[in-house]
């Protein structure tokens, strides 16, 4: 049977997964009468909930004689590592562009990834049934953007589909509605080259993607650059630099067909399979046969950018919502979880029972910790803080500087534009976008994007989006002003009173709502001024036999602002932690006591 590998990448939100979802269905993989739910390769919980790709996920669908492995990518730039990774399995590249929006930053980085590979790209102008889609200038801003990164000639020739994924039809002409799928599935057959594989040499894969299985354990997923596998064989898994990892047998050997992995007795060169039986091998580790020294290069991943330090929880409350508590239980899910994520950095501290994370965004971050805690976690996290480095050739301090779009209303862009000029942020373009909106683009440290999200939230109503892709590393720009407003910080342990908290809504926004759990040094809320304030959130109404006028009003409470998971990291400064548990996140002060805190605000003075 012949083979065709592609991967299918775009910005977040331009309908990649919907895409897969009508190819499953036209190919007859999936029966027309079966029931899949919507964006059936989004199988994690995280996935349907927020709508967007994690992980990248294989399938396969056959036309005629030729079988087509398909790898559905993350369109978020904090997922960019998936996306990395997984070209060296694909021979081409399906490019999805939004008729409307036209290439994003997310779609820049990716395709460029894809076109310094050398893969050959095929350009779908996606949603392009939307009343404000525009084909022909989104055209030639592909076309644009792809000369501006360095597409050699033949990458520039590429073929142009429009289609709309949803409704399960592509046309060689914007104005003319297509029935099927045909255009696209032959478009990828004659397009896109067989795999370049040696199919008489010996067994070698490189391993592009790891995951864990209950039954079959560690399992392993890349293409066969070249000779052929069977169940039961004997491997060696070999390092970047040649050391061999270790030695295993194939305990199964499994292709993807589909939304299922199929068993099957032997795979050869160009095929996509995943092997089950290594327990030590892991991403960008070289698969081979026995005898075997020459590994297989692995595509340099881009650095993380930012960092936080997670530890155990030490608060009144530890241990009393959480099932995994430990240190060692807390870095061994974080070494685990680095294992398969190349995107992701896990050390140790130098300090007792904590350890850095380091991501490439807050939401990658987020994701990871959201995992956790319902997986069973209980564990603190600090406020995120980029990673810097020295130019190598001049030795200046330098920082992560990311590429930053935002479509906005018209009325919102003076706004908008002052909020991210007080955070360093440069100004590179601005034009109108249609239906009210202005697109503008900004170069903005990162550092001074941390937290601004929910800011810009607020600033623009709700209706702004916000587009982050980092863009490259320089010259430190200099103090960005942190959080404007204090804190309001309990003085005592116990279930938060109605009355307590009522008479605290002048001091400003509560955090906590009545009978919830507090204790000394946790934030129940944020000050109306820059300073922090203690206050006791359990002081009851003192009852009397005496009726005086006014005294005896109800109790009418302001809905408190829950900040979620990665609000709260974004929210907290320096001095303070996120507590995270199963069934709770609060924020506290790092050091609980009042006094610690003074001690340590004069160490730092002097």
């Amino acid at each position: 049977m012949n083979l065709r590998n592609i991967a299918i990448i775009a910005h977040v939100d331009h309908g990649k997964t919907t895409l897969v979802d009508s190819m499953l269905l036209q190919s007859g993989t999936v029966r027309a009468n079966s029931r899949v739910v919507e964006r059936a390769m989004d199988s994690g919980d995280l996935e349907r909930e927020r709508g967007i790709t994690i992980l990248s996920k294989c399938t396969s669908v056959e036309r005629g004689d030729t079988r087509i492995n398909i790898v559905d990518t993350p369109g978020h730039a904090d997922f960019g590592g998936e996306v990395e990774r997984i070209l060296s399995m694909v021979d081409g590249v399906v490019v999805l562009v939004d008729a409307a929006e036209g290439p994003m930053p997310q779609t820049k980085f990716v395709v460029g990834k894809a076109l310094g590979l050398g893969l050959r790209p095929i350009v779908v102008v996606n949603k392009i049934d939307r009343p404000d889609a525009r084909a022909t200038e989104v055209l030639n801003e592909v076309f644009d953007l792809f000369d501006a990164i360095g597409a050699t000639d033949e990458q520039l020739d590429f073929p142009t589909l429009y289609a709309s994924g949803r409704d399960g039809w592509a046309s060689e002409d914007p104005d003319v509605h297509g029935d099927n799928l045909d255009p696209l599935f032959k478009v990828i057959i004659d397009h896109v080259p067989a795999p370049d594989a040696d199919a008489a040499g010996s067994f070698r894969i490189l391993t592009t993607m790891q995951e864990s299985d209950p039954y079959l354990g560690r399992i392993l997923t890349g293409r066969i650059h070249s000779g052929s596998v069977s169940e039961g064989d004997r491997l060696i898994a070999l390092d970047l630099d040649g050391t061999q990892v270790e030695e295993a047998r194939v305990m199964k050997l499994l292709i993807f067909n589909g939304l299922k992995r199929v068993p099957v007795k032997t795979a050869s060169a160009g095929d996509i399979v995943a092997i089950a039986g290594f327990n030590k091998a892991t991403v960008a580790n070289t698969l081979a046969s026995p005898g075997v020294t020459e590994v297989i290069a692995a595509q340099p991943i881009d650095p993380p950018t930012i960092s936080v330090v997670v530890m155990i929880n030490d608060s009144p409350l530890a241990g009393t919502e959480g099932a995994h508590v430990t240190s060692r239980v807390i870095r061994a899910r974080l070494l685990r979880e680095a294992e398969g994520n190349v995107a992701l950095r896990v050390s140790d501290t130098g300090e007792k029972n904590s350890f850095e994370v380091a991501g490439r965004g807050e939401l990658q971050l987020g994701v990871l910790f959201e995992t956790m805690r319902r997986e069973g976690f209980e564990f603190s996290v600090s406020r995120p803080v980029v990673i810097e480095r020295n130019d190598p050739e001049t030795g200046e301090r330098q920082e992560p500087v990311e590429e930053v779009v935002v479509d906005v209303d018209d009325e919102f862009v003076g706004a908008v534009v002052e909020a991210l000029g007080q955070r360093r942020a440069e100004l590179t373009d601005m034009r109108p976008s249609g239906g009210g909106k202005t697109r503008v683009t900004f170069l903005a440290p990162a550092r001074g994007l941390i937290g601004y999200h929910g800011e810009f939230l607020t600033t623009t109503r709700g209706t702004g989006v916000m587009y982050r892709v980092f863009h490259s590393y320089a010259a430190h720009r200099g103090a960005i002003a942190g959080r404007r407003t204090g804190v309001l910080i309990a003085n005592s342990q116990g279930p938060a009173v109605a009355f307590a908290l009522w008479n605290l809504e002048d001091r400003g926004s509560m955090f906590v709502s009545p009978g919830d759990r507090v204790y000394e040094g946790m934030v129940i809320g944020e000050h109306v001024r820059e300073n922090d304030l203690i206050v006791n959130p359990l002081k009851a109404k003192q009852l009397t036999n005496i009726r005086a006028s006014g005294k005896d009003d109800a109790v009418r409470l302001t809905t408190p602002k829950i900040l979620g998971l990665e609000e709260a990291i974004a929210y907290i400064a320096n001095d303070e932690l996120v507590e995270v548990t199963p069934s709770s996140v609060r924020m506290r002060k790092r050091m609980l006591d009042p006094h610690d805190r003074k001690k340590a605000a004069r160490a730092e003075a002097s």
